[in-house]
């Protein structure tokens, strides 16, 4: 019996795990944010971690709400299952979404079941959208994203969400400048401001100004997560393939080669920019670091890490972003899922210790 009383006490003096904050960043890239689902997904399972703020673009802003809102509803799991639910009527709005996975072969243009009219049907479509613009094929303006959002998301839990801080892109069709939307802003135009493709989708104006997605100025932008919360760990979620090992030749390849070149621009000037500047700081001197701004003690502080699905996203091809029937999206966010547990078997121990990423070889892309 009192070896039985020691035990209990030993198991009640042991210390709870440590919590430790990190932030996300979580880019833009279509469909292929059911990817970043799973990351998310396995995120959420490590109890010892915080995600003190999130900085979303595009599909990354989807995922960022739908997180939120679920941590006001239900914690972690609330969380999980936001996000699924949000990933789930995806699906089901899809043009494929009741047939099931029967379809998935023929949608593969990497299967040798894949449709004839595949290929001819998407370059007819990127012909079609260089062409008409959505002012014209789309007068009434109609956007299946609005239904998912609200159909899905509580924006006012969202705005009021005490458990993550929110930051959500988009880009100023006037200026070409960024716009960084704080959550107590958010609405589901700002979300879709954000991933306004403009030539799928008209202009989201939001207070007289015009916006579209925030990819093309900051894919996802980090400097709010340096400056404005109280994580020194930030880990970017990346969609978008920084390398593509075979010349595009063909004018689809070109073209979708264009875009992800344009879509992880402002990502790698971002990290150009930390680079210098912890190269710089590194440098200093003992008078000059008692001097430093505390925009300059953040950038000294921040350990980057990544996980980065763009071999594997790679391998669906560009064409893939525009594909949301149920079983594809339950693909990513089994890659996803997997990419994570990769990075927490390498690099969970290094959170609140060092970078897991060169940022240097990753600022040069």
């Amino acid at each position: 019996m009192l070896r039985s009383n020691n035990a209990r006490m030993a198991i009640r003096k042991t210390p709870p795990p440590s919590i430790q904050k990190i932030d996300l960043a979580l880019q833009g890239g279509g469909s292929h944010g059911a990817f970043t689902w799973g990351v998310l997904d396995r995120l959420l399972d490590d109890d010892t971690l915080e995600i003190a703020a999130i900085s979303g673009t595009s599909a990354g802003a989807m995922n960022a709400v739908a997180l939120a809102a679920g941590l006001m509803e239900g914690g972690r799991e609330g969380a999980r299952a936001a996000l699924k639910r949000f990933w789930t009527r995806v699906g089901e709005l899809s043009p494929f979404g009741a047939a099931g996975g029967g379809v998935e072969p023929w949608l593969d243009p990497e299967s040798p079941w894949a449709a004839p009219w595949l290929a001819p049907a998407r370059a007819y479509a990127q012909w079609f959208s260089a062409q008409v613009s959505p002012y014209q094929f789309n007068p009434l303006n109609l956007n299946p994203l609005r239904r998912i959002l609200l159909d899905t998301v509580d924006f006012e839990r969202v705005r009021h969400c005490h458990k993550t801080r929110l930051f959500i892109s988009a880009t100023r069709v006037r200026t070409g400048g960024l716009r960084i939307f704080d959550q107590h802003e958010l609405t589901p135009e700002v979300v879709l401001a954000s991933a306004c493709l403009p030539l799928l989708f008209q202009a989201v104006e939001i207070d007289g100004e015009a916006y579209w997605d925030g990819g093309y100025a900051g894919n996802p932008s980090l400097m709010p997560l340096v400056l404005d919360t109280p994580a020194d760990d930030l880990l970017v979620v990346q969609i978008n393939p920084a390398e593509r090992a075979a010349l595009p030749t063909r004018a689809g390849e070109i073209l979708d080669r264009i875009n992800e070149v344009t879509f992880n621009a402002s990502l790698l000037r971002e990290l150009r920019s930390i680079a210098l500047l912890k190269q710089v700081l590194a440098a200093e001197g003992w008078v000059a670091r008692q001097l430093r701004s505390p925009v300059l003690r953040g950038i000294e502080r921040l350990r980057l890490h990544r996980v980065d699905g763009g071999d594997a996203l790679a391998a669906h091809g560009a064409g893939s972003k525009t594909r949301t029937d149920p079983a594809f999206l339950e693909r990513l966010f089994a890659q996803g899922r997997e990419a994570a547990e990769h990075w927490f078997k390498d690099h969970r121990s290094a959170i609140g210790v060092r970078s897991t990423i060169d940022v240097d070889a990753a600022a040069r892309g």
